[in-house]
């Protein structure tokens, strides 16, 4: 009896471990969402410019930090990590 109870207690920790936390989903939310503030914002500058060259680097520079607050929003999220979030900061 105590062999199932054990067995019980660990199936129930390993399928509340595998739907992952909700500090880092939240975390991944955060991280998206400044990546979009702040690529918005070199858009917005791009489009600004008058400059033909500058306004193509600021574009791909938004493009970057899309794809860069994706990969750690995902990182986040896979590693059920929060802390990512600072690290997404101090990145971008």
């Amino acid at each position: 009896m105590k062999f199932v109870i054990k067995a019980a207690a660990a199936a129930g920790l390993l399928a509340l471990g595998a739907c992952g936390g909700n500090a880092d989903d939240k975390a991944a939310e955060n991280i998206e969402a400044a990546a979009e503030n702040k690529a918005d914002a070199l858009e917005a500058q791009a489009d600004n410019t008058q400059n033909e060259q500058a306004e193509d680097a600021l574009e791909e520079r938004a493009d970057a930090v899309r794809d860069k607050g994706d990969d750690l929003a995902e990182k986040a999220d896979d590693n059920d990590d929060a802390r990512v979030e600072q690290q997404a900061a101090n990145q971008m």
